[in-house]
This record gives C-alpha cells, sequence and structure tokens, in this order.
C-alpha cells in the first residue's frame, strides 16, 4: 500500500524509543520526521532488571511493563506525528518492534517476548499498528532473528565486491550482501554495546562510554580477552542469535574481571567487540570491499577505531554515505517491514533466520 509508514525501536540497549516516519518509493526511503524519546530512568531500570533476572519477575511484574512501554511507544508515535506535518490519516501502518525482554530461540521450546502493547498504540494514534515480528518467524524453525537485513539488501544493494551492513547496538549484527545473486545471510555476532554500557554504569555512574574515551583510556588484558573470545557462542555456526540475557554482567562474572583497573576491562570487553565482529567478517564475508555500519556504536570513536585496525583492508564508513543516518535504520527498516505485512508480503529471509520458509510477519492491531 502507498502512502506513509511509521517504525518503532527500541534495542537492546533499552535506553529508549526510535521513532521514524518514513514514505518508501522503488528501493527508496524518505525520512520524513524522527524522534528519540529516551525511557524514564525508572522504567529504564525496572527493564533491566526484569532482564538481568526473570526468574524473579512476577507476571504481574511483566503485565505493568507491558503497558508503561506501550504508552511510551505509543506517545513517540504521537509527537512524532504532531511535528510531522504528516495527518495521521495519511499514514497507513506503525511497525512497532516492542522491547525484547527475552529471547530464546534454541531451546526444547523456542520464543521470544517482546513487551510494549501495541493495542495502546493503535487506539492511541488511530493507526493500525503491525507488532510481534519476531513470532512467525520462530514458528517456522528460524531464529526470529535478525531480521532487518532484507531491508538492508532492498535500500543498499550488494555493491560490486559485496558490502557488509554491520549494525552495532547493544547486541552487534551483521548482514553479508555478496555481489551478485547469491542469498543474503546475517547473524549476531555477539555483544556491540551492551558489555561496555553495563560496566560503564556500575564504574562511572553512566550509561554509555561516550565517544569510548574510557575504554580509549585504557589497556585491553590480552590473557582475559583470549579467554572471552574461547565462549561457546563465538564458536557457533550460523544462523545464530543472542540477547542481552547472554551477555550481562552476570556473565562477566564468570571472569576474573575484578583483579583488573576497571579501565582495563572496559578497554578488554571494546576489542572483544571488535575483535568479535571482525572475526566472523573475516570468515563469512572474506574479500568484502566495503562495510556500512549504523546503530549506537557508529558513535563509538574508539570502538570504530578497532574495527579498522582489525580489518585494515576493508573501507568501513557509516550508513550516511548510503543516503540513511546510522541513527535511524533500525526504525526505517521496521517501518518497512510494517509496508511487508500490509501488502500481505513475506518478511524474513531463511537465508539468514534458518527459518524452514518465508513468511508474513507480524500481528495486525486496529484502532
Amino acid at each position: 500500500m502507498p502512502g506513509y509508514y511509521i517504525g518503532l525501536m527500541s534495542g537492546t540497549s533499552m535506553d529508549g524509543i526510535d521513532a521514524a516516519l518514513v514514505r518508501f518509493g522503488r528501493r527508496q526511503a524518505d525520512v520524513v520526521a524522527t524522534r528519540a524519546r529516551p525511557y524514564p530512568e525508572t522504567l529504564r531500570h525496572a527493564l533491566r532488571k526484569a532482564v538481568a533476572t526473570p526468574v524473579d519477575q512476577p507476571i504481574d511484574n511483566i503485565g505493568a511493563l507491558d503497558r508503561q512501554v506501550g504508552e511510551c511507544l505509543r506517545d513517540a508515535a504521537v509527537e512524532l506525528i504532531a511535528g510531522s506535518g504528516v495527518a495521521a490519516q495519511e499514514i497507513v501502518a506503525i511497525g512497532s518492534h516492542g522491547q525484547t525482554v527475552r529471547h530464546q530461540p534454541d531451546g526444547l521450546r523456542p520464543y521470544t517476548l517482546q513487551i510494549g502493547n501495541p493495542d495502546l498504540i493503535a487506539r492511541g494514534t488511530g493507526i493500525t499498528t503491525v507488532a510481534d515480528f519476531r513470532s512467525a518467524d520462530i514458528a517456522a524453525g528460524g531464529q526470529g532473528a535478525p531480521l532487518v537485513p532484507p531491508f538492508h539488501d532492498w535500500l543498499f544493494g550488494r555493491g560490486e565486491a559485496g558490502r557488509v551492513i554491520l549494525n552495532i547496538g547493544g547486541i552487534a549484527n551483521i548482514t553479508i550482501l555478496d555481489s551478485g545473486d547469491a542469498p543474503v545471510r546475517g547473524f549476531d555476532t555477539g555483544p556491540g554495546n551492551t558489555l561496555l554500557d553495563q560496566w560503564c554504569l556500575r564504574h562511572c555512574g553512566e550509561p554509555f562510554d561516550r565517544d569510548g574515551a574510557w575504554a580509549a583510556s585504557g589497556n585491553s588484558d590480552a590473557s582475559l580477552l583470549a579467554t572471552l573470545l574461547a565462549y561457546e557462542y563465538f564458536r557457533l555456526s550460523p544462523p545464530k542469535s543472542t540477547g542481552v540475557e547472554e551477555f550481562n554482567l552476570a556473565w562477566l562474572a564468570h571472569f576474573d574481571v575484578e583483579s583488573l583497573p576497571a579501565a582495563d576491562v572496559q578497554a578488554t570487553l571494546a576489542e572483544l567487540s571488535a575483535r568479535s565482529i571482525a572475526a566472523d567478517i573475516a570468515k563469512h564475508a572474506p574479500g568484502t570491499g566495503e562495510i556500512f555500519v549504523c546503530g549506537g556504536g557508529a558513535h563509538n570513536l574508539d570502538l570504530m577505531k578497532r574495527l579498522r585496525r582489525n580489518l585494515p583492508e576493508t573501507d568501513i564508513e557509516t550508513t550516511a554515505v548510503a543516503g540513511l543516518d546510522p541513527d535511524w535504520v533500525e526504525a526505517v527498516a521496521f517501518a518497512w517491514l510494517a509496508m511487508r505485512t500490509m501488502n500481505d508480503e513475506t518478511g524474513n529471509l531463511p537465508s539468514v533466520t534458518g527459518a524452514s520458509r518465508k513468511v508474513v510477519l507480524g500481528k495486525l492491531h486496529s484502532p
């Protein structure tokens, strides 16, 4: 369906909501308006606690968080529309990723759980809202993630020497766009910003390490780095996906980190993110000509420097050089996925998620 679409994204960093109003053309995304809406501090703390200690969370707590996140998503959409100059009646649908609080695609009974009541969004805006994008892929035997690679392929294309789109959120993931007609591939490489943010919050009282300055002030510990890189997730073959329920301070506590200066641990965690990303690109996309980076990690100057040092033969830039601000790629992608759903078109790629077939993603919630 032609028209405007909204994408709402809250990722594994759990810091707030990115909202984008988009009009799509032929392999073109015209971003009309954007808005970043931080979560209130109390909600941010409650979400991180819910993820870190799931066995201690009564159903009532999750229900209340579902309502609170839904209200924040609704308000982000309302504020976005109000400042856009576009009438709500012109907007076909909203694609809401929701807030992931649990992602378990590999267990005996695989599931994924994103909260943020989509009916509140639909009723509050008067616009059909598409949500719960991941469950259909998991029901088809897939990982339910990552879901953005088909959008990357649609918007950015392949390039003469192939390219990789690297999203560095709380978790880092890559989309491999080989030249020619090879299937799109993609998977989560492991931690992106999440360990850096959590360690920074514990020791500096700040939600993130601005520009990576604290990590740059420390020295990566070779022994700790080697031990972290030996963790089983980094040895898994794709398709694979992970989340902050796996990579967190409780996980880090299994290693000998308290004996080291905190800044050295931060430097080691930065090198872990860079090294694990670089290793997967070198293994699964050798000879890639260029890497386009998006997500919050694109602003981490130290992390970008480490990536370039680990991949010296590859041109590494942000998605801005390809025409889309790195801060809004994920939100625009979920607007695009909502468009696919409204057109009754499939949104997943089995070559990425491991699903048995392509499926239409998401559930519709009427206003």
